[in-house]
């Protein structure tokens, strides 16, 4: 379905990462600048969905700048490290217990970054599969899209509102995608993914204006990562052109670049990876 293709430029980004043979080093902290240059040194990040594609190269990628603190990875099986900066967290947060179990966790020290990697498109083992036509809506399907994708998310910020409230510089990260876009959606079909990241997306921008007015420094932001060679996209990757599929170690650098640009003022913004907006 071409709504999850990635932008047209992306050939263009993807080239540069081509061009450097096996793949380019996008973290070189001796010739870049910071790449989350408004956080403090040494801050505390935390990754969900960190069993994944995107954010076990989200954990790679914040591993590898020298100004990060620690960063805890959180996932149904995270994968373990040999780096005293990393802790794994083997906590499923699509339960109401996991959410308790990463609050008591956390405690109520500063968190400076977080970066929402869970969601779901599919799932052969429940059934479930993006819908081409009314007559596909399944009420069990469309309510484990939503759970996923957008409460989880919610009650995520929610659990976590004592790390991130007070006078510290925090930036909120969450995943979505281009066709949880309304006024993008020109083919139809997927009612379910669409449905559930567009809920999530009214869930983030409206959380974005509470927790303003708990920390004046937090900026929380909607990131869509384009199409990446994830388990998510594989199924529908026979559609989309070569040079528009992004690797995920591509795509956690750009979104931690686009996330590093982003100040108080960006909060509840709908960006693409390329930092570009995207249409609610």
């Amino acid at each position: 379905m071409t709504a999850l293709y990635a932008p047209a430029d992306a050939s263009a980004a993807v080239a540069r990462e081509s061009s450097a043979g096996s793949g380019v080093n996008v973290w070189q902290p001796d010739e870049e600048p910071p790449m989350l240059p408004t956080l403090p040194p040494d801050y505390t990040a935390l990754v969900t969905g960190a069993s994944g594609g995107i954010g076990g190269a989200l954990v790679e990628a914040l591993l590898a700048d020298p100004r990060l603190g620690r960063v805890i990875a959180v996932g149904r099986c995270p994968p373990a490290m040999d780096n005293p900066r990393h802790e794994a967290l083997a906590i499923d947060l699509t339960r109401e217990e996991g959410y308790q179990t990463l609050a008591e966790r956390m405690g109520e020290g500063p968190l400076h970054l977080l970066f929402n990697a869970i969601g779901t498109l599919h799932d052969a083992n429940l059934g479930i599969h993006p819908e081409k036509k009314l007559d596909d809506l399944d009420p069990a399907s469309l309510t484990h899209l939503f759970h996923i994708n957008a409460v989880t998310p919610a009650l995520l910020l929610q659990a976590l509102q004592p790390n991130l409230k007070g006078k510290h510089t925090a930036l909120v990260a969450s995943l979505s995608a281009r066709v949880g876009s309304i006024g993008d959606n020109r083919l139809g079909g997927w009612y379910a993914y669409r449905a559930s990241k567009a809920a999530h997306n009214m869930l983030m921008r409206t959380a974005a204006i509470e927790l303003r007015r708990l920390n004046p420094k937090l900026a929380v932001v909607c990131l869509h990562p384009g199409t990446t060679d994830t388990g998510l996209s594989r199924p529908f990757q026979a559609r989309v052109p070569a040079e528009q599929l992004l690797s995920p170690r591509f795509v956690a650098s750009r979104l931690l670049t686009v996330l590093g640009e982003c100040g108080p003022e960006s909060s509840g913004s709908f960006l693409d990876w390329a930092g570009k907006p995207v249409p609610w």
